[in-house]
């Protein structure tokens, strides 16, 4: 997995971030004309900032060795020259495909935009489920009352070897099916492409590989579909040292004896786009690139656009663009000097821009761009969002506030009065969300197992206005969640897990209090969860847990969590039951050929049509749900060891 080094704001910098409402408050013109992003104009331009990154490379290596025979000759301590800043000028990204119609299927999958649909393990097709699980997708009847397997398929080609691999992702455009993964044997980003009949039968169409480093991430999904279009975040990481074209976007149909020649490269120099940063060979250097693919079409058809960069990252799909946020592995030597940038590729395919920034967002869930303005969570000591990292991120909190028009060429900076310092939040691992008009945000124990807090609590900033309210909790925050116009914390006190509504009006206040004793959140994914609103303050909710001393990731190798059910009447939270598994020897030795871990976790709470489903493992349990409680009523086991599927 990629590793991400921490971006070090110093303090100062952050110590300038206005408090004040008013000099926060930025005017907003979306319709002013504003500069974009320059591409390479040719692969020559390109190759001449390569070389001369390597030449820096080279002569700051040479400068060291010299510097430390000069030390071992003479005394320690003596002055030395102090070594140049590199020269090199470096990129940005590019435009992507337009925006297309939203999904025609019911979405049971707990998304951060409507219509912005993220890769994950459970789908609906029609009258059927379709789930992803350990390199296999499977579907099962559910319309006409029924409660059926219908079929089982690998989720890689007959002729793919899918060790070394994992398949996590999935997303479905109107009768195609595409898991997306990760093979570290093919080093690159696998795309299986599928096709789904009305009856649920699944056949195989071709696998594709999309030259990337791992850009897993335990908070965010690297797909997301819009209409027809599939959107995929890649990070390349690359060297002074050896060939950088070798690490490059580029695709290949995959075929038995497939060779590295195969790969066509789909970033060219004129989809590189660039700012005036430059290159410093020793604080890492990655191609950033998004690729778009049409699944309208028979055949896939790619395009990648790349920025090049710092290799810290966070990636948000907004409805209307692609942002990816870059961030240095080391931080700037100097107070209030950008460290970041922040890239917009509009999705109407018009040219991209970006804005220099400092420190780094937490995760997806840092984002919101709406009403002509992007909202950004930041912490001072971010590591951007890839494996484990938004975990363990410390530093103080600040929120920029910037209109979309003062996008530009990159080479102008947020000004620092578009930061509105925060009050910290307890712990490290930061959840945050944005319900309506607030931003709410508060500290827990992540994937840890839960700990008690001394003093926790929850922040809700009206995010245009400025104003910050502080709601004690007598619990950590492990999980920020939107219940319509409201929202709902969940976390835990190190013993029990609690889960407490927030009515969010002209004066946040909590409301209702749920104590699940001896018990903890089962998932820490986004897609874990589910509410399903039922009118305006009502609903029906979803979350699996486990016992109060295991954490929320242990269903990585181990089986599946509880499905607890809660019942929203005004914000009031009220049990309605546990609709549980029944491990089996078919859950422990399903003959997994890809990997045995489940990375994106192995719960989901469904509710489809009017009815409640848990899927756990290798079962869906069915469940009949009246005022007061939840009572199974059938369930099905689709492991394949029972469903004996062909090799």
């Amino acid at each position: 997995m990629t590793r991400m080094l921490v971006n070090c704001l110093v303090v100062a910098a952050l110590s300038a971030f206005v408090s004040s409402p008013a000099a926060a408050a930025m005017p907003e013109d979306p319709a002013a004309p504003r500069k974009t992003l320059s591409a390479f104009a040719s692969e020559q331009e390109l190759a001449g900032l390569f070389k001369r990154w390597t030449d820096e490379a080279q002569r700051r290596r040479d400068e060291q060795r010299a510097r430390r025979d000069k030390s071992s000759e003479f005394a320690v301590g003596q002055a030395l020259p102090a070594p140049a800043a590199a020269a090199a000028p470096a990129p940005a990204p590019a435009a992507v495909a337009k925006e297309a119609a939203g999904a025609k299927n019911e979405s049971v999958t707990n998304v951060q935009h409507a219509g912005v649909d993220e890769g994950g393990i459970v789908k609906v097709h029609g009258e059927h489920l379709v789930i992803l699980r350990r390199g296999r997708l499977f579907t099962v009847r559910i319309g006409d009352n029924q409660l059926r397997v219908v079929a089982a398929l690998d989720a890689y080609g007959r002729d793919v070897d899918p060790g070394g691999a994992w398949y996590d992702e999935m997303l479905i455009s109107d009768n195609t099916i595409v898991v997306i993964g990760y093979s570290y044997a093919r080093g690159g980003t696998e795309v299986g492409v599928f096709d789904i009949s009305r009856a649920g039968q699944l056949a195989y169409r071709a696998t594709y590989h999309l030259r990337s480093n791992d850009y897993y991430s335990s908070r965010n999904y690297a797909s997301r579909l819009i209409g027809s279009k599939l959107i995929v975040y890649s990070p390349h990481i690359l060297s002074p040292w050896g060939d950088p074209y070798a690490a490059f976007p580029a695709i290949r149909r995959w075929r038995e004896g497939a060779q590295a020649s195969d790969f066509r490269r789909i970033a060219p120099a004129t989809r590189i786009y660039r700012s005036d940063e430059a290159l410093d060979p020793f604080a890492g250097a990655a191609l950033h690139s998004v690729t778009v693919c049409d699944l309208a079409k028979p055949d896939m058809d790619c395009q990648s656009t790349a920025v090049l960069g710092p290799p810290g990252r966070v990636f948000y799909v907004s409805p209307t663009a692609v942002f990816v946020w870059t961030t240095a592995w080391r931080g700037a030597p100097q107070a209030a000097v950008a460290t970041s940038a922040v890239f917009r590729i509009p999705l109407d395919g018009s040219a991209p821009s970006a804005l220099k920034t400092m420190g780094s967002p937490i995760d997806q869930f840092s984002f919101l761009e709406g009403d002509g303005m992007l909202n950004v969570l930041l912490r001072s000591n971010g590591r951007g969002d890839g494996m484990w990292a938004a975990e363990v991120n410390a530093g103080d909190l600040a929120l920029l506030r910037v209109p979309l028009a003062s996008f530009s060429d990159g080479r102008e900076s947020a000004p620092m009065a578009a930061y509105r310092r925060l009050p910290k939040a307890a712990g490290y691992a930061i959840q945050s969300r944005y319900v309506g008009p607030f931003l709410l945000y508060g500290g827990g124990t992540g994937r840890h197992a839960p700990q008690a807090t001394n003093r926790s609590q929850v922040y809700a900033v009206r995010y245009a206005q400025g104003e910050v309210y502080e709601l004690p909790l007598p619990h950590a925050v492990d999980r920020l969640e939107a219940l319509g116009g409201n929202a709902l914390v969940v976390g835990s006190d190190g013993k029990d897990l609690h889960l407490t509504s927030v009515r969010l009006g002209s004066l946040p206040m909590t409301v209702g209090q749920y104590t699940r004793r001896d018990a903890a959140q089962g998932e820490t994914r986004s897609h874990g969860f589910f509410y399903k609103a039922e009118s305006e303050l009502d609903g029906l909710l979803g979350l699996p847990i486990v016992g109060s001393s295991e954490s929320g990731v242990r269903q990585l190798g181990t089986e599946s969590a509880a499905l607890l059910f809660l019942r929203n009447r005004g914000l009031l939270l009220s049990e309605l039951g546990t609709l549980k598994a029944r491990p089996s020897a078919s859950d422990r030795n399903d003959a997994c050929r890809a990997s045995c871990v489940d990375w994106y976790g192995n719960s989901r709470p469904l509710f489809v049509r009017g009815r409640v489903f848990a899927l756990m493992g290798y079962e869906i349990v069915e469940g009949k749900v009246d005022e007061t409680r939840i009572v199974e009523t059938r369930r099905v086991n689709f492991a394949p060891t029972v469903l004996q599927v062909a090799p």
